[in-house]
């Protein structure tokens, strides 16, 4: 069974014309390069891929599970537990500390808090003397490792990361990428990086181009 499959997905703007996306299949592990410049959809079909915006028609299944049949609480429940999602920003909660961020993750995916495997995992990224930081008090860097544990804590069937590498050097760009595949790796969680960085397209054998 597919990780995530689309069918003849379709969405629309208000008064523009409809962007029509080719079908997107992904087997457990196989990571996936989502690739295309900008204005050609990225963000629109990353939107629709995690349920945070709806088609105009075509299905999206994750796990086996329609996507859009579900709603509401159902729908955010079963995003949170089931995707991981590395935005731009890292989007922390500012009064919250590091581990309260990641507890609140686990919340959300109406999962047990476990700060045992908090700390394991921030041990694992190099974080774990900051887990009684605030965002405000850690550096870029340490913002964005903290971001991919709060996606990844939940072992998520799908983590998506949005442009990960683009603001990067080629030395952090591919420290970055390291990170990504290792975490994604041990947490068996297949990673889809939506990006138009061209300089990573080689680190990839499935790549899907917008």
């Amino acid at each position: 069974m597919d990780v995530l499959s689309t069918h003849e997905l379709v969405f629309q703007y208000p008064n523009s014309t409809p962007m029509r996306f080719q079908n997107l299949h992904m087997e457990q592990l196989q990571h996936t390069l989502l690739l295309g410049d900008s204005g050609k959809g990225k963000t629109t079909l990353l939107n629709l891929l995690a349920g945070f915006s709806k088609p105009s028609s075509g299905t999206v299944f994750l796990n086996g599970q329609d996507l859009y049949k579900l709603s509401g609480s159902a729908l955010d429940s079963y995003r949170a537990k089931h995707i991981g999602f590395i935005f731009q920003e890292a989007h922390l909660l500012r009064n919250f500390t590091i581990l309260e961020n990641i507890k609140l993750a686990q919340s959300l995916a109406n999962n047990k808090v476990d700060v045992p495997a908090i700390h394991e995992l921030l041990a694992m990224l190099e974080m774990d003397e900051k887990a009684n930081s605030y965002p405000n008090e850690i550096s870029r860097g340490q913002l964005q490792r903290a971001a991919i544990a709060r996606a990844i804590i939940n072992k998520p069937a799908l983590l998506i990361a949005d442009e990960p590498t683009a603001a990067l050097d080629d030395s952090n760009t591919q420290r970055v990428l390291d990170l990504l595949f290792a975490i994604a790796n041990s947490y068996q969680s297949t990673l889809l990086i939506a990006t138009h960085d061209k300089r990573i397209k080689d680190h990839f054998s499935h790549t899907y181009q917008l």
